[in-house]
């Protein structure tokens, strides 16, 4: 993998931007259970980071895969995994399918204003009933003329309580199964729509998760996103943008985590010498940037391949499974080797833990990802 001069710039930019307009407000961000994603998004979306492989008709970048990849790790280093992943929401999660198979119309009145980031959306997947199993979705869209007329309700929805817009996943038919599905951009102003509740979490406190419901709400049958009855299709591609960008994410803020423990442990002494110099502690340690460093390059591959125009669903399937699996265990290991100052809240530590155990459970969970590979690789039907 062969960074250029331009990407490594942009590195530079990024970090800039990150240490000077987010680090020094999560700990308000976290405390107040959201940040203010419309201040902060249009910030975003005038340095182009909100639409960075989008087409400049829309306000895009057209810039190659590795500055998404470049954007994720930096933005992964931000010290509350809520406001991380909450700009994915807007760029990985949200707008993939509307870029891809939206019509000219759509994409001008909702693409352009969220690469600029003066609107905020929203993916709307998940249901009380149906997480994983994206199948078995109940949220209805019906058809009246030229209208849906749609009625339901979605769960833990990141940026709920502040979207502009959302990307919702409906049945609009009665075939079986993952037949009948489509994608509908849906305006939040529309009668009908409302917050439910916003949702308390164990961690990404920094940003707001609610529980919507459409009672009746009334939209254009244009608003819906690509062919209808497509749906299904449309978000399972959507999926693979989510998960890539988890695992580019959560490189740099791993990294980061590692990074800060080796120099804590460097400081804190114990029995007469540095915590570091325990052989148990450093070669513990040395296993976790080891296996860092494999899924680093992994990523590497994945972009890669991606760029090529290959099919990346195996990649991005291995690597949230194993990136979920080493953010639980970088996590658990940082706060042991803090000891009691790595239990308070006062300590990144603790903050990250919490923060990480999201990883394997949102964007698909660690089972879903092995039944998906299991099928991959031709170990069941």
């Amino acid at each position: 993998m062969m960074f250029t001069e331009e990407h490594i710039a942009f590195r530079k930019m990024v970090r800039q931007f990150v240490d000077k307009e987010i680090q020094p407000n999560v700990d308000k961000w976290e405390a107040d259970g959201g940040f203010p994603a419309h201040e902060l998004f249009p910030k975003l979306g005038a340095l182009g980071l909100l639409g960075l492989e989008y087409d400049s008709a829309y306000g895009g970048q057209d810039a190659d895969h590795l500055y998404t990849v470049i954007l994720r790790e930096e933005l992964g280093r931000i010290d509350a995994g809520g406001v991380p992943m909450s700009i994915g929401v807007q760029t990985d999660m949200a707008t993939p399918s509307l870029h891809r198979f939206g019509s000219e119309e759509l994409k001008q009145a909702y693409l352009a204003p969220a690469i600029a980031g003066t609107a905020v959306c929203s993916i709307a997947v998940t249901e009380a009933d149906a997480g994983s199993d994206v199948a078995r979705l109940r949220t209805r869209a019906v058809r009246d003329g030229d209208d849906w007329v749609i009625n339901g309700s979605k769960l833990y929805i990141t940026n709920g309580t502040q979207a502009d817009w959302i990307c919702l996943l409906a049945r609009t038919s009665d075939e079986p199964g993952a037949k009948g599905f489509s994608q509908i951009v849906v305006p939040t102003d529309l009668p009908g729509f409302a917050v439910s509740r916003k949702l308390d979490k164990l961690g990404m406190r920094s940003s707001d998760t609610a529980e919507l419901t459409f009672t009746d709400l009334r939209v254009p049958v244009t608003n819906t996103i690509g062919e209808i009855g497509r749906g299904f299709q449309q978000q399972m591609t959507q999926f693979q943008n989510e998960r890539m960008s988890a695992a580019y994410d959560r490189v740099g803020g791993l990294q980061q985590a590692l990074d800060r423990t080796r120099d804590y442990l460097k400081q804190r002494t114990a029995f007469g010498k540095a915590l570091i110099d325990n052989q148990h502690v450093a070669f513990r340690l040395a296993e976790l940037y080891a296996r860092l460093d494999m899924l680093r390059h992994y990523n590497y591959a994945c972009a890669e391949a991606y760029m090529r125009g290959e099919d990346t669903s195996r990649y991005a399937t291995v690597a949230k499974l194993e990136i979920g699996r080493l953010s639980r265990e970088v996590a658990a290991t940082c706060l042991q080797y803090h000891g009691g100052i790595g239990y308070m809240e006062e300590t990144w530590t603790a903050r990250f833990l919490r923060d990480m155990a999201l990883t394997s459970i949102g964007g698909g969970a660690d089972e879903v990802m092995l039944q998906v590979l299991t099928k991959l690789d031709g170990l069941h039907t």
